[in-house]
């Protein structure tokens, strides 16, 4: 489906502002663009969360910035070591998990003769595994109570643009990723589901060349906060309920009969 921040804003009109009250929430990718957005709309929403991220100083700031139900914890998601004590300090510090946002991601653009082995393999360990370590350690908390799992993929696993090929491919195994976890999870009531952003001003498309490794010019952009929003939608619908794909971008971005 395709929305605009006006539409999400009227689907969460009548979410009430506790409606995440007395859940734990674990965030990767937490300190920055669509992890940190994510994080404020679920704190605001009564969750504890737990922000997860490589860099430690920053995850503070934020967790100062977000107030006292944000919870840092310094964590490389393509550590398998490192993803389990996220979950067990996230544990410790908030209480049992029932939702996962995996945020965390990496990019590299050019073509692809000019791709590197370790930009390849440093895109496709944050994106696809440190998605499935997440996921796996999530399910260990979740076996016995259920959950929730937000994937956060992107408009490139369905419809890929040039100079993008680890991080179209990457997004591509997210979507795959989603359905067979949404299977693994479904009879013991965890749902998993995928958000698709399309073009959004985080901190790596702020020069409109980063995305894609060229000049591209000006594009049309949205905020984090209105991805954020959908999250929300995604992590509110009742238990026995699954928002499995959502796909959300600009009116004017390029998608359909995109080239």
């Amino acid at each position: 489906m395709e929305t605009s921040s006006t539409h999400v804003d009227a689907m969460l009109a009548s979410e009430p502002s506790g409606s995440l009250g007395g859940r734990v929430a674990v965030v990767t990718g937490g300190g920055s663009g669509i992890g940190r957005a994510i994080a404020a709309a679920f704190a605001r929403a009564g969750a504890q969360v737990v922000i997860a991220g490589r860099g430690g100083d920053r995850l503070r700031l934020v967790a100062e910035d977000l107030g006292p139900a944000v919870h840092p914890v310094v964590a490389d998601v393509t550590d398998e070591n490192d993803v389990r004590r996220l979950f067990d300090e996230a544990t410790r510090r908030a209480g049992a998990i029932d939702l996962l946002v995996n945020s965390a991601g990496a990019f590299a653009g050019g073509v692809v003769d000019d791709l590197s082995l370790t930009e390849w393999r440093t895109v496709m360990e944050v994106n696809v595994t440190g998605t499935f370590l997440c996921a796996r350690e999530a399910f260990r908390h979740m076996r016995l109570r259920g959950g929730r799992i937000i994937n956060v993929g992107s408009i490139a696993g369905s419809r890929a643009r040039a100079h993008s090929t680890a991080y179209a491919a990457s997004k591509h195994a997210v979507w795959g990723l989603t359905q067979a976890l949404a299977l693994d999870g479904r009879e013991d009531g965890i749902a998993v589901s995928c958000l698709n952003p399309g073009n959004t001003a985080v901190e790596r498309r702020a020069d409109a060349v980063a995305h894609a490794g060229r000049p591209e010019g000006p594009e049309p952009m949205m905020d984090p906060e209105q991805v954020a929003r959908l999250a929300l939608l995604m992590a509110t619908v009742p238990a026995d309920v699954n928002l499995l794909e959502a796909t959300m971008l600009p009116v004017a971005q390029s998608y359909l009969g995109r080239g």
